[in-house]
């Protein structure tokens, strides 16, 4: 089963709505999913799944917790730390730019999502999706649009998915110097652009992404 909930107001931060009408139903397992990396121009697409405990005073414990774009690096870093100390479950899933070039972003971030549900220490009993769907897994699943504004499972599992992303760009970074992933994380910034026209592309780089696939 899929359900989809049209757009709504967007509340002030995301809060615990959604976890609350299935935890009042006995569905305790509820797991946030969102993904980071689908824009980059290099490395892989990131997605993370997180299941908060059904408790009210979670939403007060990650107060801080924004859509990771709303936050800096260092918030972040701090807000990764108290979800995953203070979640129920989580995981992270990575899908590689040749998987990318292979299967298109959609399918691979479709496949990050699924690594990140395999990887769960319990398996969940609902999905909260921001935006996408997942076409070949039978678990309920609920399509949120503008998720990670609106739920605070899925807000937490957007910083997870983008700070161990970015983890995983610094780590390889010093590999490729040229490029300057430790600043850019693999995004299409002026200097890294200016780099694949000097350099061309790496292994890194995503071939069916503009302006690796011009090259060839």
């Amino acid at each position: 089963m899929t359900r989809r909930i049209d757009p709504a107001l967007i509340p002030p931060q995301p809060n615990l709505l959604f976890e609350r009408c299935f935890w009042n139903e006995g569905i305790l397992l509820v797991a946030g999913i969102d993904e980071a990396g689908r824009g980059s121009l290099a490395g892989p697409v990131s997605a993370a799944a997180v299941i908060l405990p059904p408790l009210d005073e979670i939403q007060k414990t990650l107060s801080g917790v924004q859509d990771s774009k709303q936050l800096s690096a260092a918030e972040r870093e701090e807000q990764r730390i108290l979800i995953e100390s203070k979640s129920r479950a989580w995981a992270v899933g990575f899908a590689v730019s040749a998987e990318i070039d292979q299967v298109g972003i959609v399918g691979a971030t479709q496949l990050a999502i699924q690594r990140a549900l395999d990887q769960l220490i319990v398996k969940p009993q609902h999905l909260l999706i921001d935006y996408l769907v997942l076409p070949n897994n039978p678990s309920p699943q609920t399509r949120l649009v503008k998720g990670d504004a609106r739920s605070l499972s899925i807000a937490a599992a957007s910083i997870l998915a983008k700070t161990h992303r970015d983890e995983w760009m610094i780590s390889v970074a010093n590999k490729y110097p040229e490029y300057n992933l430790k600043a850019n994380k693999g995004y299409g910034t002026a200097d890294h652009l200016k780099a694949i026209k000097t350099y061309g592309y790496s292994t890194l780089h995503r071939m069916t992404f503009k302006p690796m696939r011009e090259m060839e």
